[in-house]
């Protein structure tokens, strides 16, 4: 896989020659490319190889050049259950959600649970808007196929790999449980919390989080057999006494707030391994925001700033890569 931030004029040119992409950029930029072998979603920000930046005027551009056959297809949120329906045999399946969309919504909460999802690598991201602009503006998918844009349902990028070639995904994951924080079990889950049992104790989330000072920038953190899975928190309304969060919480399942750390770019550099240059990565507009990633640097990963990343689920807090390795590869893991 190739990645270049570049201009409109280059991706243009790119998407002539018939190459196979994942774009990301600014709504009007995406606008104006022409159709082609893409999908596409909203991002104002992202990580360059010079660092985190702001840029309304280029788009972040992923070469799949592994791919030999390829197809795109707009899934409205009824069908998103079909997403597996039509993928290839070897390859990968990318997929781009608008954030705050009922698609959102619907993925978030039943992913896990959709026919052959785990069957084949599926990667992508939840497309956003610029942070002054939530609620002003929606998040976007485009079709590069067709030119269609969305701001409900997803895109989805279909591919196979050339033969000896497999598709691996993986996270990187700063968090881990604080192991002597509180044990926070909910009785019903979602993106919007109401009531918590603490060590066994029924509480109200948000009066909880006021009376321990929770830092809410640090997210939920669940330990699915070895697996660190954040969900993020989005507000905390006190006086409606809820909690609003960025990824759906699942009943009956153990969370511990999140163990704090020192620099984020230091903490990325301590995980990060090499091939990031040879990968499709993305991650989350918390990390950019509370990390400070403007300007910084987080190694090779290169990508955009997503509002939500896909490793066949939905994340939070989390950066998500798929690379192209020897299908033997894949195997052994």
């Amino acid at each position: 896989m190739k990645n270049q931030m570049m201009s409109a004029v280059e991706a243009g040119l790119l998407i002539q020659s018939g190459k196979i992409l994942m774009i990301a950029g600014d709504e009007g930029v995406l606008r104006s490319l022409p159709n082609g072998n893409w999908i596409g979603g909203t991002s104002v920000y992202f990580m360059t190889e010079t660092g985190g930046r702001e840029d309304r005027e280029n788009v972040f551009v992923t070469e799949i050049s592994e791919a030999v056959a390829h197809k795109t297809r707009y899934i409205p949120t009824s069908e998103l259950s079909s997403i597996a329906s039509q993928r290839f045999g070897n390859g990968a399946t990318f997929v781009i959600v608008p954030a705050m969309s009922s698609a959102h919504v619907s993925y978030a909460t039943d992913a896990a649970g959709y026919e052959d999802i785990f069957a084949q690598p599926v990667m992508g991201w939840i497309a956003g808007v610029h942070l002054d602009e939530i609620g002003a503006t929606t998040a976007k998918v485009v079709d590069g196929a067709t030119g269609e844009m969305y701001d409900d349902g997803i895109v989805v990028l279909h591919t196979e790999f050339t033969a000896g070639r497999a598709a691996d995904v993986d996270i990187i994951n700063l968090f881990e449980q604080d192991q002597s924080a509180d044990e926070l079990i909910f009785e019903e889950g979602g993106f919007e919390l109401t009531n918590v049992i603490v060590n066994g104790e029924k509480r109200n989330f948000a009066e909880y989080i006021a009376e321990n000072e929770i830092n809410t920038e640090l997210p939920l953190v669940a330990n699915y057999a070895g697996a660190m899975i954040n969900a993020s928190f989005q507000a905390v309304d006190a006086d409606a006494r809820k909690v609003n969060m960025y990824a759906p919480i699942m009943p009956g399942t153990e969370y511990r707030i999140a163990k704090g750390f020192g620099d984020y770019t230091e903490t990325f550099a301590s995980v990060i391994t090499e091939g990031g240059e040879n990968a499709l990565s993305c991650n989350c507009i918390l990390n950019y925001v509370y990390g400070q990633l403007e300007g910084k640097s987080t190694g090779n990963f290169t990508g955009p700033i997503t509002f939500g990343e896909i490793a066949y689920v939905l994340l939070n807090q989390t950066l998500v890569r798929v690379s192209a390795v020897e299908a033997e590869a894949v195997a052994v893991a």
